[in-house]
């Protein structure tokens, strides 16, 4: 009967990590859906980040999210560098 008291936390832990992150996933999911038609959203996140997206970013931000609604691999056309400028050397 000891070894049920060690079990089951176990088994209710290891459950409650698998069920929380795919409650997390399907969350972040539809968060990103809605960021997708709402460019203020999506302008207040690329804030937090420390970006600041003019239009024709914005515009490619929402295309990409448009082209890859499901996340996993990005689509081959990259963005452009967003605000942070060139942090390498000058070249002569």
């Amino acid at each position: 009967m000891t070894w049920l008291n060690w079990v089951i936390p176990i088994v209710t832990l290891i459950v409650g990590l698998i069920g929380g992150f795919f409650i997390g996933a399907y969350y972040l999911r539809k968060q990103m859906e809605k960021m997708q038609n709402d460019p203020a959203a999506l302008q207040k996140m690329a804030k937090q980040m420390g970006y600041n997206l003019n239009g024709k970013q914005m515009q490619q931000a929402q295309q990409m999210m448009k082209n890859n609604p499901q996340g996993g691999k990005a689509p081959k056309a990259k963005m452009p560098p967003m605000g942070r400028g060139n942090t390498g050397k000058r070249r002569r």
